[in-house]
């Protein structure tokens, strides 16, 4: 029996778009909580012997801001902030009741400066050590859409082309080689036939299902969550849909496709295999490995997983000036004044015992010593360390009590694919990993807005394409707009909407790069003026430079355009 762990790293472009709270700190936070140390802990792991063979969803918008000088000089920075913090904290603590929290200060402080000595020892180059961890056959590492855009609701078929071409192609750019597996974000779907996502989106039009794109642009697998392949009801990574949006019947749709002749009809399918999906048109079929939701609620739920165990660092209480945390869980439902102080060796202790706990949950988890049993537990990158600061020293405690086991085998997704090729054919049901299971935490009553503007934009966009790549003037115009719009067409802005939690800047954000493509593509019209034009270009260069991501772009136009 194989268990597959996917760590899915994603974060929207925020390079020159600001810093505190959702600028480049959001990037560098993430890159000292859980890139960096994640890092660290498997090359730990490759130096004793020991097998970790995660496998690793860097997505190509993430992978450009890793690579960027920009990023560098602001690690440097956050790294000299974080430091700073520290050398200030015994004063201010001494100031207050907090006075006997002072010796958790030379904790951060250590930690930070082994990690800004790793970040230094690793030239900077967080792209170049995953390189390196996978050219020595550690770790695999997979692509995704260009910008994670949610591709179910995009409204033209070349913009899915685009987002998941591209994503392949800036993968083999950054990484030196092709990617088999493709994370989808949010991991949406949503197979062949009649699109009519609302009323007012364009068609309704037969459309290719997600996984015809997939096989288009060379990816090979995906994961899929357990309730669209009926396998499972739909966890969800958030409790409660927005206001005014109603549950959509799942099962359904999946008894729905489960009538297409020719597909199998299974009335409960297993998590634990892998399965080819139906109805691709474009070469090789793609497989899917589904998410378990056993394993996966245990590691994610702070309700009822690992990381609200009381002695874990506490997330939210968080002490200013200064930005650094002291305090631990201490219990279910415990208010942030209650919280007691953080007991690191206690906790790494902890980590570890969960650790065990969960290889013994593997191995009683789906038909245990069935060689083409397949255990898939993808979560987002950023839960270890960020959000649970524990848990990436819970995942290499867990690779390291699975190398004593025989019963469970830790492996990539492509290792476990190629040992044992799926054969059943299904069809998955729409849907994703959100709220609810389906589109509601992307399209719901505060954000129709967007996606009927993004519309509007796909088509005024993909008109302009065959006049503007015949003219070598205004391809730079084009390149720069298509920059904007796989930008603006990230599922993060109105992702961030539906949670409420900082709302104004997701829609901030969709509308700054959906006004930049606007502008830009009113010059590419075969009547524009030459003074609209001139202005145009020097818009674009411009804004290059704010957003200088995916400098081989019209290749990927002109491949969506072909189809």
């Amino acid at each position: 029996m194989d268990f597959v762990l996917m760590l899915h790293s994603h974060l929207p472009y925020v390079l020159n778009h600001g810093r505190w709270p959702h600028g480049s700190d959001w990037l560098t936070e993430a890159a000292l909580d859980t890139y960096l140390p994640l890092i660290e802990a498997l090359e730990q792991l490759a130096h004793e012997g020991t097998p970790a063979p995660v496998t690793i969803g860097v997505t190509p918008i993430l992978a450009n801001q890793l690579t960027s000088p920009t990023f560098v000089s602001e690690m440097d920075r956050f790294f000299n902030q974080r430091l700073t913090a520290c050398d200030e904290a015994p004063a201010s603590l001494a100031e207050t009741a907090d006075g006997h929290l002072s010796g958790l200060v030379e904790f951060w402080r250590s930690r930070f400066t082994r990690l800004r000595d790793f970040f230094h020892h690793i030239d900077g180059d967080i792209v170049a050590a995953l390189i390196e961890l996978q050219r020595k056959g550690a770790i695999e590492i997979t692509g995704s859409a260009a910008t994670h855009a949610y591709l179910p609701l995009l409204g033209r078929d070349e913009s899915v082309r685009l987002q998941l071409g591209l994503g392949f192609a800036e993968h083999r750019r950054l990484f030196g080689t092709e990617p088999n597996g493709c994370w989808l974000p949010e991991c949406a779907y949503r197979p062949r036939g009649v699109w009519m996502p609302m009323a007012g989106a364009p068609g309704p039009a037969t459309r290719r299902g997600i996984e015809e794109h997939l096989a288009w642009a060379g990816f090979r697998y995906f994961f899929t969550d357990a309730h669209l392949a009926r396998a499972g009801s739909a966890l969800g990574w958030y409790t409660t849909a927005p206001p005014g949006v109603e549950r959509f019947d799942i099962d359904a749709q999946v008894a729905g496709a489960d009538k297409l002749t020719g597909v199998d009809a299974v009335a409960e399918r297993s998590p634990y295999r892998a399965y080819r999906v139906a109805s691709t048109r474009h070469g090789p079929s793609v497989a899917a490995l589904v998410r378990d939701p056993r394993s996966s609620l245990q590691v994610w739920s702070r309700q009822q997983g690992y990381p609200g165990d009381e002695w874990y660092l506490d997330f939210h209480k968080i002490r200013w000036p200064g930005g650094l945390k002291y305090w631990r869980v201490s219990g279910p439902n415990v208010d942030l004044g209650a919280k007691h102080p953080y007991e690191p060796a206690r906790a790494l202790a902890i980590a570890g015992w969960h650790a065990d706990h969960f290889a013994d949950l593997l191995s009683g988890v789906g038909t245990a010593g069935a060689t083409e049993t397949v255990i898939a537990a993808p979560f987002d990158t950023e839960l270890f360390g960020h959000w649970w600061f524990e848990g990436i020293d819970f995942v290499a405690a867990l690779y390291r009590r699975l190398a004593e086991r025989t019963e469970v085998r830790a492996a990539t997704a492509s290792r476990h694919l190629a040992g044992h090729p799926p054969r059943q054919v299904i069809r998955l049901a729409a849907g994703s990993w959100g709220a609810n299971g389906d589109d509601t935490m992307w399209m719901n009553d505060g954000t129709r807005w967007m996606w009927e503007r993004l519309w509007a934009l796909e088509d005024a966009f993909w008109e302009a394409v065959p006049h503007a790549l015949a003219s070598e003037e205004l391809r730079p115009i084009l390149a720069q707009a298509a920059r904007e719009l796989v930008l603006v067409q990230s599922s993060d802005w109105p992702f961030i909407i539906s949670t409420g939690a900082v709302a104004d800047y997701g829609a901030r954000r969709f509308t700054l790069h959906l006004d930049d493509t606007t502008r830009l593509l009113a010059a590419l019209s075969p009547d524009a003026p030459a003074d609209m034009v001139a202005e145009a270009k020097r818009a674009a260069r411009e804004l290059y430079q704010r957003d200088h991501v995916f400098p081989d772009i019209l290749k990927a136009v002109e491949r969506a355009v072909d189809g």
